[in-house]
């Protein structure tokens, strides 16, 4: 508790801190440290964002905090916020809250308290319903300006036991803000922390209302709890409460009823545990790199085809062509929760293609083959290597292994045939010009069908040549039908 109060007391010394303190106390308001910061100082995590919280209207943040910053953004004045660059460090200052949610519409109505004590207790959960408060009480110049602790949900204690619990009664911060039911799923993910009972009931009765929200503040909520360390919590949170039924219901839809004649994995549980395993494998190669979401989403979602093309063959299941029904699925889905077109392309296609290697584990693949998959993947390769290797939940170690050997066979190909043929560029060897003054075309489907020949033959045989090439298209010209 010590160091935490010491690093506490080492934020607040900070030099926007103290210039803000001195500026706000000046002009009359109230200024505090509120949320992500207080609760990250406590934990020991870094402090990226200083976020405040103040008794002065939008319009007396602006005019305070102006002459003390680089830059001011009042992009979220309407909400209460101003943002502004103080040397190096940007900083967040909101006007005391009292936020509802009506029901009705699907944002909630912005409305501005009159206390800091008020604020807090509507924020979502109690550890981060804490503030540092740097200024005297608001009339009170002559009390002590030293930095106060303001916790009116038991936030400390609760951060220090590891539980997520909410300031007020669980239905009452839900009804106001039904998305608090998905960000109680990305804290327990984020923060590795237990869902209080009461939250976990609330969250269960009230997931409907989940409903209520926009699709991109779904998004978005999602998005987040996937570029978590470990999403997986957050994950079964949702499912076992009913929400991800009503925001991603084809991944709840996964666990399906084992028959007492055909065994099969389980699905949900795959689907996790390749989450899980391409989060891992995406820091060992490329440690250091921000989350990446289209592999986090392909990794979880690129089963779903299977509930839907699932069949019982004797004592076998059988899911054929779950690869492309899937795709198509993600697609839909994605399009549904606002996801960017690069995003739902990037992530359908991955899902089509994450069974392809299996061929190469069964025989071995011509240039030609590797070429192709490599031409198919596209700019998705690197992350269809992360999910194909990360698709590998066997228990039987011998299979698990010969796997792994034949992907790193496949990847070593595909590195040499790159560097002798600069495969990230694969191009026919005579364009469509070259094609047209051959043939003496003018533009048409001629045209394309001869340069997806050539396409073709490349693919089949290498770099042909110039002069090889032409004698390939006329011969081939000369053999088409009159």
């Amino acid at each position: 508790m010590a160091e935490a109060t010491a690093r506490l007391h080492a934020l607040v010394a900070t030099a926007p801190t103290t210039q803000l303190a001195a500026a706000f106390t000046a002009a009359g308001h109230e200024l505090s440290l509120v949320g992500g910061p207080v609760r990250d100082a406590f934990l020991d995590r870094p402090v990226t964002d200083l976020d405040f919280a103040s008794s002065a209207s939008p319009d007396e943040i602006l005019r305070i905090v102006a002459p003390l910053a680089d830059a001011t953004w009042d992009v979220g004045r309407e909400f209460g916020t101003i943002a502004a660059r103080i040397g190096d460090d940007t900083i967040e200052i909101t006007t005391y809250r009292a936020d509802t949610y009506d029901g009705v519409s699907r944002k909630p109505s912005v409305a501005f308290g009159d206390s800091l004590e008020g604020d807090l207790v509507r924020r979502d959960f109690t550890v981060n319903a804490m503030a540092l408060r740097v200024t005297p009480l608001r009339g009170d110049q002559a009390a002590d300006a030293s930095p106060q602790l303001v916790d009116v949900g038991g936030g400390l204690e609760h951060l220090l036991a590891g539980i997520l619990d909410t300031p007020q009664a669980a239905e009452q911060s839900f009804d106001d803000d039904p998305l608090r039911m998905m960000r109680a799923a990305r804290f327990a993910a984020q923060l590795g922390f237990d869902v209080a009972p009461r939250v976990v009931t609330a969250m269960t009765e009230l997931a409907d209302r989940i409903r209520d929200i926009s699709a991109e503040r779904v998004r978005d909520e999602l998005s987040k709890l996937l570029l978590t360390g470990d999403p997986v919590p957050g994950i079964r949170l949702l499912t076992d409460t009913g929400i991800l039924d009503r925001v991603l219901p084809e991944v709840p839809a996964l666990r399906l009823e084992a028959d007492e004649h055909a065994h099969h994995k389980d699905v949900y549980e795959h689907s996790l545990t390749v989450l899980q395993q391409g989060i891992e494998l995406e820091a060992l190669r490329h440690p250091g790199a921000a989350p990446d979401l289209v592999s986090r989403l392909a990794g979880l979602l690129h089963d779903i085809g299977k509930p839907a093309t699932r069949r019982i063959e004797g004592r076998t299941v059988t899911f054929h062509q779950h690869d492309l029904v899937g795709a198509r699925m993600a697609k839909k889905r994605l399009k549904e929760l606002r996801f960017d077109n690069d995003t739902i392309k990037a992530v359908a296609r991955l899902i089509e293609l994450h069974l392809r290697f299996y061929g190469y584990g069964e025989q071995a693949w011509t240039d030609s083959a590797v070429r192709r998959y490599v031409r198919d993947a596209g700019p998705v390769l690197e992350r269809l290597h992360v999910l194909t290797r990360s698709d590998v939940t066997t228990r039987n170690r011998r299979k698990a292994e010969r796997l792994e050997f034949a992907y790193d066979d496949l990847e070593q190909r595909i590195a040499e045939l790159r560097e002798q043929e600069e495969m990230e560029a694969v191009r026919p060897d005579l364009d469509g010009e070259q094609i047209m003054a051959i043939l003496g075309l003018r533009p048409g489907r001629e045209v394309g069908e001869a340069y997806r020949m050539l396409l073709e033959q490349r693919l089949e045989h290498g770099p042909l040549g110039a002069e090889r090439a032409e004698a390939v298209l006329r011969e081939w010209w000369a053999a088409r039908p009159a």
